[in-house]
């Protein structure tokens, strides 16, 4: 048999054994993932209706409807109401469709020359009696006032025109989402003022009107309460809050307020809102105040609660209580406390007249989607006035099912809570992943070893460009397969919340004020270094495949031309030295102490890509300190292994006699290992990037056999086949018949003739030629 057809059958059988080891374990992940993919994602199914989503077994509803299925009605239909101008005249509003709880504007407009120009005339709110919304009559609005006229006659007009401004006021402010920052400053002068009205409590309809605006503002954009200027008008809208408490009982959707007397047999004063979990639609907080009772209540359903120890009372007997539930804390604006997540976040304050307390205990149920995030701790605090920021004096925490507090303060209590995302910690690499990258490091740690033992039979260049190709994805390689994964992935748990919830007493030494709603998992400095590591040798890898591309270029298409002057130490700089300022530049654009995660991730050691959300960021540093620059190498890469292959490889010369033409199969070699020297196959890591899930997996397995295998392609297509490697293989072991196969794959004779006698002939000859020769040893053979 020839030498030729030995080789042939020496790669075939290293590289089918190859093939269906990899092949196979692949087919055992992906049925292993498939098993336990079923097996974890045992969630009961739900069938919604009307455009609800089924997310978790249950079905999340649009706004319009509500019920387990979706098929409850939540809002009110387009309707048409008739006003009375005057006697004579009659006008009818329209108003389109009003969600529950809002309201709806008409589509009738103020005159475009009035003070409210092109305002809605008219807003009418729907409302829910049992399962059946229901309308209620619209309130007008006066066309020729607007907040900021309202606001500079509310300090001199009389009691009699109170209502109508708290009217207005509240029309103005029913598009909330519109409101400005001056609207909501005059909004909040307005309703002071009509608060310290004397005897206001009496005037329903004015009251209801100045609590509904402050509702009202509760809903404006977050954005809109963070500037100082509303410092002072908060504050004292707040304050009249807590007087206008002991007087009054209105409930809103962002707002409540309850008083009650304070009798002289009373021990303690318990006030609590709680949510009926037993009806299929929703229903407004029910709140409650019980006297003498032992201590706060267990009840699940209870969103917060406020416990007054009373220890001495007036005389008199006439003392009064009351209390204000706030449903966010927008008018609590803290410099302190940065919030980063939409999280609800109730403020509870009470207020006592004729008594005095030993103390006040209170409990928050937490609202939080928890299974998005660890509650990893809270803190205890009230709103001090003389600082117009939170505070944790006096205040102790504790808990239970509850976040319990205990304070000597009675007023504007809050429950800070700072949260830790549940990360998707990665899992060990599979067995493909260690095998596939094993195999590589064995192939490349030969392949540098010959390189270097064999380097006087090539160009010196050639051999320094191969091994430092080489040496980059073998440090790459050793660094991903012993620290890719997150050490905090072995302290995760995902018992961290019930662990909190268990029971922990009163304590005031741990109840420190918090400075933001979401931290950080525990820093882990080692991955972030080996994030860096990995950036690093990775991005070196690719620089080395492009020079090794840009010098097979030279040498194949340009060879009558010597290399550039100082070829090495500039191709040495660029190799090392780019990656290493793309690194550089990466790490002081993003990393900052504290917030390791602006560089890399939490789920293992590699460069951040996604946001807060878990969608695809672009400033993120995956994207332009990675994904654009591999981007750039491989198309390059690609352009000069097209350019290679057509010019050099498969380009048919009819000079050539028969016998000394490349078979097909010598061409396809060739192919394929500029292919794999130029890491083209990398170009699939971006297919894994489709949103498909099932083509993202296939593509993801593709991507992990021909690339972490990409050391051991190299080291059997530039070393196994190597003429020298057979040599020392068949002098260790004698036993196997190696023989000595030609090494010729392409040669071209040029003559350049100056006189008849003359001629210079140029071969591109083997890898056995001297050094002073244009050949490439890493072109194979």
């Amino acid at each position: 048999m020839s030498s030729l057809h030995w080789d042939r059958i020496l790669v075939g059988i290293t590289c089918c054994v190859v093939t269906i080891t990899l092949w196979a374990l692949c087919i055992w992940q992906l049925v292993l993932r498939f098993k336990t993919d079923t097996t974890e994602s045992e969630v009961p199914l739900c069938f919604c209706l009307n455009g609800g989503i089924c997310q978790d077994g249950a079905c999340v509803c649009p706004e319009e409807w509500v019920g387990s299925l979706c098929e409850i009605v939540n809002f009110c239909e387009a309707s048409t109401y008739t006003v009375n101008i005057s006697e004579s005249i009659t006008k009818n509003l329209t108003f389109g469709r009003i969600i529950v709880s809002k309201y709806g504007n008409s589509e009738e407009k103020c005159k475009a020359d009035t003070a409210n120009g092109n305002t809605s005339i008219a807003i009418r709110m729907c409302s829910r009696e049992g399962r059946t919304p229901t309308l209620e009559p619209p309130k007008i609005l006066n066309c020729d006032e607007n907040l900021d006229s309202l606001a500079s006659q509310i300090e001199s007009v009389n009691s009699s025109n109170i209502a109508a401004i708290a009217s207005n006021t509240e029309i103005l402010t029913s598009m909330p989402d519109q409101l400005s920052t001056q609207n909501i400053y005059a909004a909040a002068t307005i309703t002071v003022q009509v608060l310290k009205t004397p005897n206001v409590s009496k005037d329903a309809q004015a009251s209801m009107a100045a609590v509904a605006t402050v509702s009202q503002l509760l809903d404006a954009n977050e954005t809109e309460f963070n500037n100082d200027n509303l410092v002072n008008v908060t504050t004292s809208l707040t304050k009249a809050m807590e007087e206008f408490s002991l007087t009054s009982n209105i409930s809103q959707t962002n707002v409540a307020v309850q008083s009650a007397p304070l009798k002289l047999s009373s021990s303690t004063i318990l006030f609590s809102a709680q949510r009926d979990t037993t009806l299929e639609y929703y229903q407004p907080t029910t709140l409650e105040i019980q006297e003498n009772v032992p201590g706060l209540i267990a009840a699940i359903n209870t969103e917060v609660q406020i416990l007054f120890n009373i220890i001495n009372h007036s005389s008199s007997g006439n003392g009064r209580v009351g209390f204000v539930l706030y449903q966010n804390a927008k008018l609590f604006q803290s410099r302190i406390y940065q919030t980063r997540r939409s999280f609800s976040r109730q403020i509870v304050s009470g207020n006592i007249d004729g008594g005095r307390t030993s103390s006040v205990e209170i409990a928050f149920s937490p609202k939080y989607n928890i299974s998005e995030l660890h509650l990893r701790d809270h803190a205890c605090v009230f709103w001090d006035y003389t600082v117009n920021d939170w505070n944790t004096a006096g205040c102790a925490k504790g808990r239970d099912q509850f976040l319990r507090c205990r304070c000597n303060h009675t007023t504007n209590f809050a429950v800070l809570m700072a949260f830790q995302i549940k990360y998707k910690y990665a899992k060990p690499l599979e067995y493909i992943s260690y095998i596939g990258v094993g195999l590589s490091m064995a192939g490349v740690i030969i392949t540098i070893l010959f390189q270097i033992f064999t380097r006087k039979t090539r160009k010196s260049s050639v051999t320094w460009m191969l091994v430092s190709l080489c040496f980059s994805m073998l440090i790459f390689n050793i660094i991903f397969i012993s620290g890719i994964e997150n050490r905090n992935a072995r302290n995760h748990s995902d018992s961290t919340t019930s662990h909190y919830q268990q029971y922990l007493p009163y304590d005031t030494i741990s109840n420190t004020l918090l400075t933001s709603d979401l931290v950080d998992p525990p820093a882990d400095s080692w991955c972030t270094a080996v994030a860096v590591l990995l950036h690093y040798f990775l991005l070196a890898t690719f620089m080395w495949s492009a020079l090794n591309s840009a010098q097979l270029y030279l040498l194949l298409l340009r060879a009558m031309k010597p290399l550039p002057e100082h070829f090495l130490i500039t191709m040495s700089v660029i190799g090392w030295g780019i990656p290493a300022v793309v690194v550089a530049i990466t790490l002081g654009a993003t990393y900052r102490e504290g917030r390791a995660l602006n560089y890399r991730q939490e789920e293992f050691c590699w460069l951040a890509a996604l946001d807060q959300n878990q969608n695809f960021s672009v400033k993120k540093p995956m994207l332009w300190s990675f994904l654009l620059p591999v981007a750039l190498i491989l198309l390059f890469n690609i352009i000069t292994f097209i350019t290679i292959s057509v010019s050099v490889i498969w380009k048919k010369n009819k000079n050539l006699t028969r016998n000394k033409k490349d078979s097909f199969m010598k061409k396809m070699v060739g192919t394929i290992s500029i292919e794999v020297v130029l890491g083209i196959t990398w170009t699939i890591g971006y297919l894994m990037l489709i949103s498909h899930e099932e083509t993202s997996l296939f593509f993801s397995y593709l991507f992990c056999i021909l690339n972490a295998t990409q050391g051991l392609q190299i080291c059997i297509l530039y070393t196994f086949r190597s003429p020298a490697f057979k040599n020392k293989v068949s002098k260790v072991f004698l036993v196997i018949w190696v023989t000595r196969v030609s090494p010729y794959l392409h040669s071209k004779t040029y003559y350049v003739s100056k006189q008849p006698a003359k001629c210079l002939q140029e071969t591109f000859r083997s890898t056995q030629t001297s050094s002073e020769n244009s050949s490439l040893s890493t072109f194979p053979n």
